[in-house]
This record gives structure tokens, sequence and C-alpha cells, in this order.
């Protein structure tokens, strides 16, 4: 399967996104509510859909649960260990650290839902769906603990409030209870998570920004290989270990090499810390993750033996 082709279509939307916010009268005003109505409400309905249309075995997917639990325990570790490493460490700018060591363990759920389909089929969307809801608090309380003492919400509220959580919880919920969405009202739902997927790459898109890169490149070139090499290598050697089947590795793999949080920027900035820096490096990943995710899905996925 040639990964660069099948993912181009994906990437040419983010590429779109970019072109309109700049060079049209498309720019920042009209993409921050997109990404506001994408986040809060098109999502959330695709992620619980996307659970509850297909009946789900939480004993044949809890191999998947942990191996995506562990992988998110091993990025903040390492993420986070920047600091204490010999030589390195102390040239890096504490603050910046603490804004920036999110990007090396958070994920674009816009681009891995949309990938999600094209590389594993429906079992595929329905995998990443409850990744995604069991690795997001761990991965919001990462981001969130090295800027605590700038934080005006508590880490409950946050979580609770979490609209992917919400969408992926009340899925799984009413998937165990064997409930359905009512036919006639299946053709709404179905096309507004499939809107969600077109207008989310477009928004990541439009939020990348290329200035202030040029700033602690070190630390830069840091979290940027843990997101884009690290996590992809240490994806196989769990999968591996949680002996996943083939779907699932795919899955892992596809989740270890998406490109950043495109939120990164905005929770460093929110909290006091240099958002424009977070921004720059969000954007390099989401350019990084055309040469991860081929690398993840390919060279990876093949030395799994799938």
């Amino acid at each position: 399967m040639n990964f660069a082709q099948l993912l181009f279509p994906d990437f040419s939307l983010i590429l779109i996104g970019y072109l309109l916010c700049r060079f049209t009268a498309l720019n920042r005003q009209v993409w921050e509510p997109v990404e506001r109505l994408v986040y809060f409400l098109m999502f959330p309905v695709l992620l619980f859909h996307s659970i509850v249309k297909s009946p789900l075995d939480l004993s044949t997917a809890s191999s998947l649960m942990g191996a995506g639990l562990a992988l998110c325990l091993m990025g903040i570790a390492l993420a986070y260990s920047l600091p204490h490493w010999p030589w390195v460490g102390k040239r890096l700018d504490v603050r910046l650290h603490a804004a920036s060591a999110q990007i090396g363990f958070r994920f674009n759920s816009f681009i891995a839902l949309a990938l999600a389909n094209k590389v594993a089929g429906p079992e595929g969307l329905l995998l990443i769906s409850v990744v995604i809801g069991v690795c997001v608090p761990l991965l919001n309380v990462g981001a969130v603990w090295p800027m605590a003492r700038h934080a005006n919400k508590g880490f409950a509220r946050e979580l609770v409030r979490n609209p992917l959580i919400i969408g992926t919880v009340s899925g799984l919920t009413a998937n165990l209870l064997g409930l359905q969405i009512p036919p006639w009202l299946d053709p709404t739902v179905s096309r507004i998570g499939q809107a969600s997927l077109a207008l989310g790459l477009m928004a990541a898109g439009a939020g990348m920004q290329f200035s202030s890169l040029k700033d602690a490149k070190t630390l830069g070139v840091l979290v940027l290989a843990i997101r884009h090499m690290a996590m992809p290598v240490m994806a196989l050697g769990l999968a591996m270990l949680f002996k996943l089947d083939t779907t699932q590795t795919s899955v892992l793999l596809l989740f270890s090499a998406v490109p950043t949080a495109s939120s990164c920027y905005v929770l460093a900035a929110r909290m006091g810390y240099n958002g424009a820096y977070v921004a720059g490096l969000v954007t390099l990943s989401t350019l990084l993750g055309m040469v991860s995710l081929p690398f993840a899905l390919g060279v990876l996925s093949g030395l799994a033996g799938n």
C-alpha cells in the first residue's frame, strides 16, 4: 500500500486551509469559530457515531487500550526527562520546555480520525475512537501539569468538560447498553461526522504559523524527535509486547505518528507561556507528519509482520 499517496488528500486539505487563511479574506477570524464548531460539536458527534454503530468487544480492545495508555505514559516521561539529559538539559529554557513538552506526546485528533478509516476501515475508526477516549484525559493532565501554577481551572473540571471525552464516554455507554441511533436520524449524524473531518483538517492548516521557529532550536528538535521518531518506534515495541493483531497494530502506529495537537499553542498561550513558539512547533509537526506516517504505517508495520 502506498501510504504517501493514501495520505495526500488529507494533507492537501491542510494545505488548502493554510492558503485560504493566509491569502484570502478567510483569515483567522473566520477559522477560529470553525475550530470551535468542529471541536465542541462535530467531532464529538463523529466519535459517538463511530462507536455506537459497531458492536465493541472490550475484552478484545483492552490490549489496544493498554498499549495506547502505555505509549502515552512513555511519551510524557520522555518529554519531561529532557532537562535532565547530560549536556543538553542545562541549555534548555525551563519555561519554554514547560510549554513545549506537550508537543512530544499529544496528537491531532482531527488527522487521526480522518486517516483511521482509510488505513483500517470502519473497525479502524472504531478503535481509534476508543484510543482517543482513554488517552485524552491522561494526555491533558500531562500537558497541563508543568504549567499548573498558572492555571485558573482544576484538572477535574477541564477533563469532565472535554467534548472528546464526553463523546467517547457517551458512545461507549450506549454501545455497551445496546442502544442505537434511530434510522431516521442516522444519515444526519453521519453527515455531520463526515463534514467534521474535512473542516477539521482545513482548520489545522489555517492554524499553522512559521514564525518563532528560530527560537530554542535544540528544544524544538528534541520534542519533535520524540513525537515523530521515538513515539512510532515505542509503538512498534508495544504492539509486539501486547500481541496486537494487524488492525490494532495499524491503529496504534497511526496514533503514534500523527502530528501533535493543534491546541497545544492555545493551551500554552492561555496559561501565560510563549504561545507563538509552540505554534511554530505545531506547524512543523504538521509537516513532519507527512514523513512519520508513511514511516510508521509502511516501514514499522512491516517490521511488526503486518
